[in-house]
């Protein structure tokens, strides 16, 4: 029972995670394109606040000594898992079309599958091979149904090897760092891990930061960010390794395929896109596919 009650917490989180993503998808492609901030600026920035959030908090939890040995660990898993996916997605927006972005973004879970089973030794059961390959197929449908404009005109070659960089890189964070991040608080691990993205980052990104127009950036454009720095990195990326606790890396990679969905939902509420038959089916593909792989065997064993 209480095995249960952790799968059912850890499930939660993620999918409210990918569906933070799912609107930050969009919130990155209108940065993008009011061209008043750089990808290096965003990123510093976004950096900025979660260090400064997740130091803030740790002053109100116990205190948790880390080992020394863990601290290069941790600064691995800070430019795999946020540093090196976070700054590859950012340049790739201006260089991909919507529909090339979100298929690449696909292969993210057939990447953390072949991770897990070479550094976890998890292995890929029938029942997990068929679930990946059920919600890819399903989200490879809705994308063909639903994303039709957006991004570049044309994609890049540069592109889309940014966004294979994003989509490998994020999955070796799944499937390499689960054991560091089970030793720690999520606080814990996540303000050590911003503070050293940071620290990445500034060599790269002081000189554009200095010499950016804050005031010039529209108000729209300014909500926008701080929905990126709160909502898509503070909050989501608190959810994340949270939830990695309690389900396997495949299975936290599966629920990527619910931002398409959640951009999908978003048009059409907003109006600019309508609700088909195609979408229904696709999104029931991706759900049965998420929970196929949780039921594998690999998935039910912690």
């Amino acid at each position: 029972m209480h095995m249960q009650k952790d799968k059912l917490k850890g499930h939660l989180s993620i999918a409210a995670a990918y569906t933070i993503f799912g609107l930050n998808l969009v919130f990155c492609k209108d940065i993008a394109n009011s061209e008043t901030l750089s990808p290096y600026a965003l990123f510093t920035l976004r950096a900025v606040g979660a260090s400064a959030l997740f130091w803030l908090l740790s002053l109100f939890t116990p205190k948790e000594k880390v080992a020394k040995g863990d601290f290069w660990k941790i600064a691995a898993a800070s430019l795999i898992g946020l540093f090196i996916p976070q700054m590859t997605f950012l340049m790739a927006i201006t260089m991909t079309s919507a529909i090339d972005t979100a298929i690449i973004g696909t292969l993210g879970p057939i990447f953390t599958m072949f991770f897990a089973f070479m550094f976890l030794k998890e292995p890929i059961t029938g029942k997990k091979a068929g679930g990946v390959a059920i919600s890819f197929a399903g989200i490879l449908f809705l994308i063909f149904n639903s994303v039709h404009e957006g991004g570049a005109a044309a994609t890049s070659p540069m592109g889309v090897f940014l966004l294979l960089v994003n989509s490998l890189s994020f999955s070796l964070y799944l499937g390499l760092f689960r054991p560091l991040i089970s030793r720690y608080s999520v606080i814990t691990f996540m303000k050590w891990s911003f503070l050293f993205s940071l620290i990445l980052s500034l060599p790269i990104s002081a000189r554009e930061l200095v010499t950016t127009d804050f005031m010039a950036i529209p108000a729209d454009v300014l909500w926008e960010v701080a929905y990126l720095i709160f909502f898509a990195t503070f909050v989501a990326y608190f959810l994340i390794p949270y939830g990695q606790k309690y389900i396997r890396p495949t299975l936290v990679s599966m629920y990527s395929y619910l931002q398409p969905i959640i951009a999908a939902i978003v048009s059409i509420w907003a109006g600019v896109d309508t609700l088909t038959w195609q979408k229904v089916l696709a999104s029931i593909l991706v759900v049965g596919g998420v929970v196929l792989v949780s039921r594998s065997r690999a998935a039910q064993h912690q």
